[in-house]
């Protein structure tokens, strides 16, 4: 199973997409938080409207929780300041796809922990596109390789 992280989430709006995205995708949901803003399922289920039981949602207090939880699995950080196009990794079941926060990305500790980074190429000039549209992007690609393979 692939699974999609939040790191350290901005907008409770993305986080309703994002747990639509891993519910229509048989994918797991991992927050790291803390939150820019407070949990509210209400505001959180506005977006995710009914999908929210139907994704497993796992949340950790922080970077280094989560790590431990997930210790035995790779992180695959989805970033502007990757070296290698989504489209170029090999993904593996297990994998999970960590977005940074909306205002900030991922800081340096979070870079040097990922076994690895991956970027999308963007028209010149341009920053960075929604982490969901981004993380859909992606785990679309990690699943083709993973789990929609022909055969």
């Amino acid at each position: 199973m692939i699974d999609v992280a939040l790191y350290q989430p901005d907008i409770p709006q993305n986080v309703g997409a994002a747990i639509r995205l891993c519910a229509c995708m048989e994918a797991g949901l991992h927050i790291i938080e803390p939150c820019s803003f407070p949990w509210d399922e209400r505001k959180i289920k506005q977006a995710a409207m009914d999908y929210m039981s139907k994704v497993k949602i796992r949340r950790y207090s922080s970077w280094n929780a989560f790590c431990e939880a997930q210790a035995e699995r790779r992180i695959v950080l989805m970033t502007t300041k990757g070296s290698v196009p989504y489209t170029d990794f090999t993904f593996k079941d297990g994998d999970i796809l960590l977005a940074g926060s909306e205002s900030s990305g991922a800081p340096e500790n979070v870079h040097e922990r990922a076994d690895g980074r991956v970027l999308i190429p963007m028209a010149e000039g341009l920053r960075s596109l929604n982490v969901v549209n981004a993380s859909a992007m992606i785990l679309g690609e990690a699943l083709r390789q993973t789990k929609w393979k022909a055969g």
